[in-house]
Parts: C-alpha cells; structure tokens; sequence
C-alpha cells in the first residue's frame, strides 16, 4: 500500500522504516527537512494515490488538533486518517466528527513498542469504523510483531487510544514495583550481588518481562544507576488513567501510587514529607534534620 506518515522522530521514523521493509511505499513530512521525503503537506498528500490513507505521529494535544484540522482541508471522501500519537481518547470524537464532515475516516491507533519497534515490531491497538480498519490491516501486519497477535480492533473510535492508555498506567505500576524492590535489595547489606538476583528472575518466574530485562540492562551498564538523577517525568497517560477511573467508579491504587510517586521524585526535599516528619517530631520525638520543636509529647528540655 502507499501512505503517508507524518512525524518521523523516534517511533515515527523508525515506522516509515519497518513499513518499507515490508514492500510499502511511504511518502513520509516532517518539519525537520532532513529526515522528510516532501517539502510540505501539501506535497505529501499530493504524492499519495486516491483514497488516500495518511498516519499522524505528532505529539498529543495542538500538535495533534492542529494537524488534523489541516488535513480535513487537504483530503477528501474515502481517505483515511489515523493519529498513531498518544493522543486522549476523548479527542479522538471530536477529531472523527470533524473528519466526518468530509467523508474523511478515522482511527485512533495506540502503538507501544519505543526505539525497539523497528526490529521487534509494535503493538497496534485501533479504535474505528470496520471498512477504515480494513483499508489499514497491510500497514498493521507490518508494523506488528511476527506472530499470531500483536495488533487488535480495540472497538470505536476512542477505544484504540483508551486501551493504550491503560496499558501505560499498567506500566507505570509495574515500573514501581520493580523500582521499589530494587532500592530494598539495594538497601538491606545481606544480598551480595543485587543485579546477578533480578537477572536470575527473568527466567522461569512469574514476574519476569521485558521491563525486568530492561531493568537488567541499565544496571549492566550503571551499576548502582549512580550517573541516574532520581527524576522520573510523566507523559499524561497515567493521570488520564486515573481520572478514567475516579469517572467509572473503579480502584486503581497501584497505579495512582506509582503516579503520585513520581510527582515525589521532582522534589529534592518534598514538602509534604518535611511536614511529615515534623508532625513525628511532634507526636513521638521522632529525628528531624533540625532540632526538635516543643509541643506534643517532646519536652522543652
């Protein structure tokens, strides 16, 4: 098939990649003259044979809105429009809607697989109409994974966007926990070699995953991840995860820890922690890194 891709950073320039690989002619625009195959959005669109199918990989949010707004100009009944981004589920309505006008189609497509999708392949989770999913199954046997899954119709509009969100705050949960039991090993002087005990994990246990493998791999590399700043920033699929589920009434404490603990992470000396250990101070005399105030059950002496 032909299509257009627009965005070739990290995951979108490596996708035009894997897509040629596999016998499909990729027109790719990107404002970076450099990487891109046209000179503008015009000429790509211009370049692609009716219909016409382009891939949005451009960041979430204006970028995204932005884009489509000018591709609702530059296409016409029976083309196609997927944002591959990361973009909030409940864009993608409004962003179908607005498509629709013109007799454009739409699908949202959640892709997870990073700088490893070239090789390995990425997970494809689309949200649209049938016939605009069909129009597109060439593009997704490519860019999947070699194997029997590895791409999914998630259900309508949204639900491609939605699944990957999810998947993310999953992720960050599992990141924590991998996080934490690292430190712990780490902190307690009775294991010898904390980095030989993960790798022993990765086979034949029941938490054993490619984030442990990665885990493996940065400490090989760092030992200890002395030249790491603990600062760990969040891309927004976390916090959308969690307002999903205070909206539908449904628990995710793992995954609201794991996104409140890297709020904590920005601060070097957290405030909520300093009011912590002075209500300590106060109630039990507990160490403080000043000296401790009178009141509660501490002595003026």
């Amino acid at each position: 098939m032909e299509i257009g891709l627009i965005g070739l950073g990290k995951m979108g320039g490596n996708m035009r990649e894997r897509l040629r690989r596999a016998g499909h002619t990729v027109v790719g625009f990107d404002r970076n003259p450099d990487v891109s195959d046209a000179d503008s959005l015009e000429a790509m669109v211009e370049a692609l044979p009716a219909p016409k199918v382009v891939w949005v990989m451009v960041p979430s949010g204006d970028p995204t809105h932005a884009t489509i707004l000018a591709l609702k100009d530059l296409l016409g009944e029976g083309d196609v429009v997927v944002d591959g981004g990361n973009s909030r589920w409940t864009d993608d309505q409004l962003h179908g809607d607005l498509l629709a006008e013109k007799g454009i189609g739409f699908v949202d497509c959640g892709v997870s697989g990073g700088v490893w999708g070239l090789e390995n392949g990425y997970a494809l989770m689309a949200g649209g109409a049938p016939e605009d999913i069909k129009t597109l199954q060439p593009a997704f046997d490519a860019l999947k994974p070699e194997g029997e899954y590895g791409w999914v119709h998630a259900g309508r509009v949204g639900a491609g966007h939605f699944s990957k969100m999810v998947h993310n705050g999953i992720e960050y949960a599992l990141m924590q926990s991998y996080a934490e039991g690292w430190e712990l090993l780490e902190k307690v002087d009775l294991v010898d070699n904390v980095t030989e005990v993960l790798r022993s994990w990765r086979e034949g246990t029941v938490i054993r995953s490619w984030l442990l493998d990665l885990l493996v791999a940065a400490l090989d590399e760092d030992e200890g991840l002395a030249q790491i700043r603990g600062y760990a920033d969040d891309s927004g699929e976390g916090r959308w995860t969690v307002e999903a589920a205070i909206e539908n009434a449904v628990a995710v404490p793992a995954i609201s820890a794991s996104l409140f603990a890297r709020f904590v992470s920005r601060q070097d000396d957290s405030p909520a922690m300093r009011a912590v250990a002075a209500m300590r101070n106060q109630f039990g005399g507990h160490a403080t890194r000043t000296s401790a105030p009178p009141g509660g059950d501490v002595s003026a002496d």
